[in-house]
């Protein structure tokens, strides 16, 4: 059978994208014995709670790509119905009530249908013991396991979103009445109590590993459950949801408080889990990745920015967890690579930057001595947006004698693997050869983006508007033709990697601890390492104006939170971790800036604009339940700040 999650279903059991568990009695009754007949049955059905997950990477369905402050969409002279119009409208701050944007509440306007699935899990479980003897043992505790698996993550991911959600343990009875069906919202630390529970019964008959990777990939595995119950855990020891005053006052009309008191003890217990999760990896072969193509001659600088854009687009590598193939990354390749190419305005090339960084993320990542640029003792930050005549010292980054701004200047390895820049290098896309080794048409592009140049400006829907590109996001061997065709080469979305748990450790870890030690530097370092990095203590003590800050929690909590956000840019997180830490509403209504790419020389292009002014207000901590929802189901609290 081709992969599971690939399987397209035409069955009656699936409920029409609009309907809602939270509404409706199932009416699939008299279908249910015919599902789970046989074993192909009873597979087609476990494709279905498959297929109710999120479009990870795809803007128009998953807000931690669109509604992020890291990626920038351009949206002149589209209609609300564009491609785009869900993206920037929840940047700006045109979230609402009555139709809101990535609906995963009741499935609507780019958001699933995930207390369908829930109900769908539910189902799976209470009838897989019908299914004849064609299903072997084996096989059904796997898949038993797999569901499990689904019942955590789709609570989970509703719980990022909204907070206090209703626990869907079982299928309400065909014969339950309206009441019946008014389901509560249930307290954030119990959905977490739950969403554990169902990750511990998950691990106890999921492999280590995928059992046939030619088949199998992009199953849960025992490695993600306990990934998943780490992440809950730190949700629930969080600012957001750990004793948040500001949801101090939210009751049900039964009185029930929906968000939880302080308890600092809640970070150990997510350090523990963290640390679980993490054994299980590497006793699976789990590790950072590292790019090992030995079909390319390169150079080691070269090859680490291919170990970091590698960890993200090279399909199934050692460092994933779980990754979602159902929606491969094509929109994510598409429109955030430059042209290189004259050909490419009408050979059905990209987009050129319709998808673009954010000025921010430019200025978020260390410097090349590995701290934050205001802080780096030798880092010329208030000089950042001159212009500098670059040497010899920038090789593999950017050519000799080009004039860029000093922000473009003296990295860190991350900066040049995960942004594409006027004047800068990008290896791949067609030019797999070193920079100084081949012919001209070989080695590396140089990114020409002033107006009129080949990456410039064209029209108002196709350009780069911060004068950032994404390139993390790109596989190395998506390329165009000489007629300017594009040919995209797939990967699955990272929806895990093992980096992302090794800073939640370290985080957990720190929060739990009067300082920090060893054992919290040991983590953020290995991760460090691998983007070329030395460790934090080295790195603060030598360069930053603030030596002693690795030694506090407070500030070892602020590089650990830095450090998450640049290794972690451009793939999801940094829009939940913004909201658990509660510092959103800080740095979210920062006006968006950007070059002036409407410029064709260096002096006025590299000159900061003003491009737009994002809108984040305390209310968009959490997503609001749809009004329609509220007025069906008067036991429902909605959301603070949405009333």
């Amino acid at each position: 059978m081709k992969k599971l999650i690939h399987t397209i279903l035409a069955v009656s059991l699936l409920c029409v994208a609009g309907c809602n568990y939270l509404d409706i009695v199932p009416d699939n009754v008299a279908t249910l014995d015919h599902a789970f007949t046989d074993k192909n049955s009873a597979e087609k059905y476990l494709a279905t709670i498959y297929s109710y997950q999120p479009y990870f990477g795809f803007a128009a369905n998953d807000p931690s790509i669109g509604a992020s402050d890291e990626w920038y969409y351009i949206y002149d002279n589209y209609s609300a119905q564009s491609l785009f119009a869900y993206e920037m409208a929840v940047q700006l701050g045109r979230q609402s009530i009555t139709s809101p944007y990535y609906d995963y509440w009741s499935g609507s306007n780019g958001g699933r249908g995930l207390f369908v699935a829930l109900r769908d899990c539910n189902t799976f479980l209470e009838n897989i013991d019908k299914v004849n003897d064609t299903l072997d043992d084996e096989t059904k505790e796997k898949w038993v396991g797999e569901v499990y698996f689904f019942k955590a993550f789709y609570h989970f991911y509703l719980m990022r979103l909204y907070g206090p959600i209703p626990i869907i343990r079982e299928n309400i009875p065909i014969s339950a009445g309206v009441e019946d069906v008014r389901a509560y919202r249930e307290p954030v630390d119990e959905v977490v109590k739950y969403i554990v529970e169902m990750c511990d019964e998950a691990m106890k008959t999921l492999p280590d590993a995928v059992v046939d990777p030619n088949i199998d990939y992009g199953h849960a595995t025992k490695p993600a459950a306990a990934m998943l119950k780490a992440e809950a855990l730190v949700w629930l020891a969080s600012p957001l949801f750990n004793g948040n005053n500001d949801y101090a006052d939210v009751v049900d009309n039964r009185g029930v408080r929906l968000f939880p008191t302080a308890d600092p003890t809640r970070w150990a217990a997510a350090a523990k889990a963290c640390k679980e999760a993490i054994d299980i990896c590497e006793q699976a072969g789990i590790k950072l990745y590292e790019f090992t193509d030995m079909r390319y001659d390169l150079s080691e600088t070269t090859k680490r920015l291919m170990d970091i854009r590698g960890a993200v687009t090279d399909p199934w590598n050692v460092e994933t967890i779980f990754s979602h193939p159902r929606w491969p990354s094509s929109d994510a390749q598409h429109f955030t690579k430059p042209r290189f190419l004259t050909a490419e305005l009408t050979g059905g090339g990209s987009d050129n930057g319709a998808y673009s960084s954010t000025f921010k993320m430019a200025e978020l990542f260390y410097s090349n001595h590995g701290v934050p640029i205001d802080e780096d003792t030798e880092y010329a930050y208030n000089d950042r947006y001159n212009l500098t005549t670059v040497g010899d010292d920038h090789y593999y980054y950017i050519p000799e004698g080009k004039k860029t701004a000093v922000l473009n200047t003296y990295r860190e390895p991350r900066f040049y693997a995960d942004l594409g820049f006027d004047t800068g290098y990008w290896w791949g896309s067609g030019r797999t050869f070193d920079v100084g080794k081949g012919t001209a048409e070989q080695t590396p592009w140089v990114i020409q983006s002033k107006q009129g140049e080949v990456a410039g400006k064209v029209s108002d829907i196709r350009y780069c508007k911060s004068g950032y590109f994404i390139k993390k996001t790109i596989n190395f061997q998506t390329s165009q033709s000489s007629s300017g065709a594009e040919s995209i080469s797939k990967y699955p979305w990272p929806v895990m990697r093992l980096a992302d748990l090794y800073l939640l450790y370290a985080e957990a870890l720190n929060e739990s601890m009067a300082a920090p030690d060893e054992s919290v530097y040991e983590y953020i370092d290995k991760v460090r390492a691998r983007a070329g990095l030395e460790g934090v203590v080295e790195s603060w003590a030598n360069w930053s104006k603030v030596p002693d800050k690795p030694k506090t929690q407070a500030g070892m909590r602020a590089i650990i939170h830095q450090e998450r956000l640049i290794e972690l840019a451009f793939e999801g997180p940094r829009y939940y971790d913004l909201r658990r830490w509660k510092e959103a509403y800080a740095v979210c209504n920062q006006p968006y800036l950007g070059w002036n790419v409407n410029q064709s020389t260096a002096e006025d292009y590299y000159v900061t604009v003003v491009t737009d002014h994002p809108v984040f207000l305390s209310k968009d901590y959490l997503s609001p339940i749809p009004e329609a929802e509220m007025l069906r189901n008067t036991n429902l609290v909605q959301n603070p700040g949405w009333e």
